[in-house]
């Protein structure tokens, strides 16, 4: 279907070791067979590929082949997290909220400018996704037809929750670390992917230092 086009391929560094090697053999001979099939197919396309796994470290890991990482990474575009663009928030809330409400059939048409304030504000430590949730969480419980202040009410609770966590004075490196991922496993009620996904690391890193730093889940 792809053919002569795109493929975007999502979350790369979670596919399987089997799955690897099919893609891989895939790339370097543009051809496959269809499950069952016996003709081969040629194809040409253009491969994205995104990914929240640090694919190099992965790959010292032995959970992702060298060179797969090295076939797909022609090209290597990073993208940084929602707080660091800022600027991109109010384009993003103002799509999201023309997407669901045809989704969810409902009359929202607008954002005051308190709420913008308010997203402007937040740390989205869950990034495009976090802020899709909140304008469709906005948006099932609005009774206008603008998405106010008290809409996004639930966002304050949640900051808060992040301001409650400080850094204890006259720790060594691994207590800070150690606090740090204990508080955004709490945080993220012991999800592993969304708390790696904060963190910055990998779910495998993540369980390694759960285990060495005895945290409980």
């Amino acid at each position: 279907m792809a053919e002569g086009g795109t493929i975007f391929l999502d979350e790369i560094g979670d596919i399987s070791p089997k799955l690897q090697m099919d893609l891989l053999r895939v790339l370097q001979e543009r051809s496959f067979y269809r499950i069952g099939g016996t003709e081969e197919i040629r194809v040409d396309v253009r491969v994205i590929a995104a990914t929240h796994v640090d694919l190099q470290e992965a790959g010292h890991a032995g959970r992702f082949r060298d060179d797969l990482f090295y076939r797909l990474n022609v090209i290597n575009i990073r993208i940084p997290p929602l707080r660091a663009r800022r600027e991109d928030i109010p384009l993003l809330a103002l799509n999201a909220i023309e997407k669901i409400t045809h989704e969810l059939g409902r009359d929202v048409v607008n954002i005051s400018e308190g709420a913008l304030k308010m997203l402007l504000g937040y740390s989205w430590p869950g990034n495009v996704r976090e802020l899709e949730n909140a304008v469709e969480r906005a948006i099932i419980t609005c009774k206008n037809q603008k998405l106010t202040e008290e809409d996004f009410a639930f966002l304050r609770s949640a900051a808060d929750d992040r301001m409650g966590w400080f850094i204890p004075t006259n720790l060594t490196l691994e207590e800070i670390e150690r606090h740090a991922i204990a508080a955004t496993l709490q945080r993220s009620r012991g999800n592993i992917k969304a708390a790696a996904g904060v963190l910055g690391i990998d779910r495998s890193t993540l369980y390694e230092k759960i285990k060495r730093y005895n945290i409980p889940r």
